[in-house]
């Protein structure tokens, strides 16, 4: 250790201490370090860390530890970073006296309900420390709990309509979407446990089949290519028709008035529905009830279809009032669907009724208990049982059936099989353009099923309201980084589905590489494993690339 001091010969430096001799990674530290490279300030062993550019490696004992997953985790975080999310959760975030601000745990949520969907508890004992989530976000491993994570939980649910609002003005940003055309569904997610303490868990009807548990409606609003819009939750009890008021007056609030076609399917029809999105003017293109084909019979008879694509004719009539039109479609592979099922429930209804029959001939049965049975057969089976005419009646002392098929059931099934309507009050388009928009309700079923499938939003733990609100909010963020990767792959010409491009770059892992020295020194690299032909080719194409320098953390208490 030197100082300067003047002379009158000019400046010369003094030694105040000697402090031994420094290995070469220590004395390249010194440099760096000197030189204001402030890269490895925040490890506990700076000089170790600090390697020499020539050393003898003992090459009989070099070893590889600590592999992690790496792609999944990192292509999440660059969608991320696409999307601005990070810096948004900072800015509405902002640290205070917390050790690791609460944006950074929240992005802990959002990438590990991505990349492997799993309770807090588990994200905290098990998958955090398998992948290279501290190394990406600088959050050691023995900084997450599961305590972090659920208090994380609760700071990021205030923040859900900022958070709606700058993903629609972002996403419009990158993709240039048009949010003319809205899409809105319901489904349902139910709960493991009582949820006493929630008051929308309820038991309803449930889209999982599990009525045997309580759950909570979620209602999404996507736009015509998918991308999500906007999302609520209601009770688990709550209907679809009585939804659909509260969702378009919450977007018209968060995005203004603006000239929206509403496209949903008929759970949503009610008169009340229809009288609301008219008074102001809302244009709508809704799937009609199925008893309304009863009023387009001469049409389904007569001609003037048209194929919009093999095996789909549309047909266009105009309402009575002339304020609405209703259109007719048509498709051949419904049409053989529907008949096979007719077929299927036609046979087992013959088949009771044959067991019935004979039953009441070999046994005396009260007339009530086979009506009951009777009804329940054709509740079983209720898509063909209005081609059976059932008597049930009594003959000394016993029921006896007698049923015949009902003819003019049957030809109306064969007219109406594969026929499904649609009512808008949109009277410039052709039936094509109406029946393209309606078939976009696709998109939202495709979004509730990535939900459930790869994000894994049911069943829902939580006992809290709050709690389920945020745990949702988060499978929300998973799902718009999900359709964001989708557009990018589209771009890209790899289509717009992201599952296999993510399931391939998630296989990249990460390794420290340790190289004992011949000096004693062992040197620890941690390194991101070389793309494979087939993942290099899917960097190249959607403009990513693996860091070439991962930062080593240190778990500093």
């Amino acid at each position: 250790m030197v100082e300067s001091h003047r002379t009158q010969r000019g400046p010369r430096q003094r030694v105040v201490a000697y402090l031994g001799d420094l290995e070469e990674g220590s004395r390249l530290g010194l440099r760096e370090t000197a030189g204001g490279n402030t890269e490895h300030l925040h490890q506990r062993n700076l000089f170790n860390d600090v390697a020499p550019r020539w050393a003898e490696v003992d090459t009989e004992h070099i070893r590889v530890e600590r592999t992690r997953s790496f792609g999944g985790a990192w292509l999440g975080l660059e969608v991320l970073k696409k999307l601005e999310l990070v810096r948004f959760l900072e800015g509405v975030m902002p640290q205070g006296r917390e050790e690791v601000p609460w944006a950074m745990m929240c992005v802990v949520l959002v990438l590990s309900r991505l990349c492997d969907p799993s309770s807090e508890m588990r994200i905290a004992e098990h998958l955090y420390e398998r992948t290279a989530m501290g190394d990406l976000l600088g959050v050691p491993v023995d900084r997450v709990n599961d305590d972090r994570l659920y208090r994380a939980l609760d700071a990021l649910l205030p923040h859900k309509s900022a958070l709606e609002c700058r993903l629609k003005e972002r996403l419009g940003d990158l993709f240039d979407l048009e949010y003319d055309l809205l899409l809105y569904d319901v489904t349902s997610t139910y709960f493991e446990g009582e949820s006493a303490r929630n008051p929308q868990a309820a038991r309803g009807y449930s889209r999982d089949h599990r009525p045997d548990c309580k759950q909570v409606c979620i209602a999404l609003v996507v736009t015509k290519g998918g991308m999500p819009l906007g999302y609520e939750v209601f009770d688990g009890n709550r209907t679809d028709v009585t939804t659909m008021e509260e969702i378009v007056e919450g977007i018209e609030a968060k995005y203004g008035v603006a000239d929206r076609i509403w496209v949903m399917d008929r759970g949503m029809v009610s008169h009340d529905n229809i009288q609301f999105l008219k008074e102001k003017g809302r244009r709508y293109v809704l799937g009609a009830a199925r008893s309304q084909l009863r009023h387009f019979e001469r049409a389904l008879l007569e001609g003037g279809w048209t194929t919009i694509r093999e095996g789909v004719e549309v047909k266009l009539c105009h309402g009575p009032d002339g304020q609405e039109t209703f259109i007719l479609c048509r498709s051949a592979q419904r049409k053989e669907k529907e008949k096979a099922m007719h077929r299927r429930f036609e046979r087992r209804i013959e088949a009771g009724l044959e067991q019935i029959c004979s039953a009441c001939q070999r046994y005396t049965r009260a007339v009530s208990v086979i009506e009951r049975r009777i009804g329940r057969l054709l509740g079983q089976n209720s898509r063909a049982a209005g081609l059976f005419r059932v008597v049930v009646g009594e003959r000394d002392g016993r029921a006896e059936v007698s049923w015949s098929k009902v003819e003019a059931w049957r030809e109306w099934s064969a007219l109406s099989e594969g026929c499904y309507l649609l009512r808008s009050n949109i009277t410039d388009w052709s039936a094509e353009e109406l029946w393209r928009a309606y078939v976009q309700l696709t998109e939202a079923e495709a979004a509730f099923r990535i939900h459930k499938s790869d994000l894994a939003i049911r069943p829902i733990w939580h006992q809290l309201q709050e709690r389920v609100q945020a745990h949702i909010l988060v499978c929300f963020l998973a799902f718009v980084i999900w359709k964001t990767l989708g557009q990018m792959c589209a771009r890209a010409g790899l289509g717009d589905e992201p599952r296999r491009v993510f399931d391939e770059l998630a296989q990249i892992q990460m390794v420290d590489v340790v190289l004992p020295t011949r000096s004693g020194v062992e040197l620890r690299r941690r390194c991101v494993a070389q793309p494979t032909r087939h993942q290099a080719i899917l960097l190249a194409r959607l403009g990513l690339a693996l860091p070439t320098n991962v930062k080593m953390l240190q778990n500093v208490v």
